[in-house]
């Protein structure tokens, strides 16, 4: 049997086995599954986000909170405001002072008030995120278990062509085969492909002196898409 045949009863077989593996993975499992997984991890990546603003938000209320007491006891200073005058004060400076105190402690406590609002509506949504994560997990584990028997039901025929394909591929000289092996990791298929008049599949047209290579049932590698070509 020559090279070209060898390539062209492997590719039948493979053929198969790529049908095989595109039903598996274009099943309806396996699209629940990819979408569970999908929705799980963007929840993942919002719940380290929201990690991360909650600890800013601690941050900026626990400073906020130092800023009230700092303010707060500023202004208590200002509680004996007749005694610092009859002490010689100036009225105006202290009344001044204590007033721009207590825009600073009005200012201050308005934005605690707008981190507090922020921290319980982050709050509310990370528990509903939480939720989220959860149902999309316990959905990832059921197609994931669906997905595995979809697998699993297709797994002799699986078996079997590669069985065929191992005994195909013992006759098949080392260099072709590892070309072919590499297309097919590339997802390029078919491999082996009938010239079409003086052109490739992939456009590429031949030189008369490479399609004279073709005589015989010789094959030569595409200089462009790098398949493999012969004549019919």
């Amino acid at each position: 049997m020559s090279v070209l045949e060898q390539l062209l009863q492997y590719q039948k077989k493979d053929a198969e086995l790529r049908k095989i593996e595109q039903e598996v993975a274009t099943s309806e499992e396996r699209k629940k599954l990819v979408q569970a997984r999908n929705v799980m991890k963007s929840a993942e990546g919002r719940i380290a986000a929201e990690d991360a603003r909650a600890a800013e938000l601690k941050k900026l209320r626990d400073d906020l909170i130092a800023r009230v007491d700092e303010t707060s006891r500023a202004i208590a200073e200002y509680s004996d405001l007749d005694e610092m005058v009859d002490g010689g004060g100036d009225i105006a400076f202290y009344k001044k002072n204590a007033l721009q105190l207590q825009e600073r402690l009005k200012n201050v406590k308005a934005e605690l008030t707008r981190i507090l609002s922020e921290i319980a509506a982050l709050s509310a949504e990370y528990k509903k995120m939480m939720e989220q994560g959860k149902a999309a997990n316990r959905q990832y584990k059921e197609y994931s278990e669906k997905f595995k028997a979809v697998q699993a039901s297709r797994a002799d025929e699986v078996n079997a062509l590669n069985a065929a394909l191992a005994e195909i591929a013992k006759e098949i000289p080392a260099e072709y085969l590892e070309k072919y092996m590499q297309k097919r990791r590339e997802n390029v298929f078919p491999v082996l492909v009938p010239l079409t008049g003086s052109t490739c599949v992939c456009g590429m047209d031949l030189s008369l002196a490479q399609q004279e290579k073709l005589a015989g049932g010789n094959i030569i590698e595409c200089e462009h898409c790098r398949r493999f070509l012969y004549k019919t």
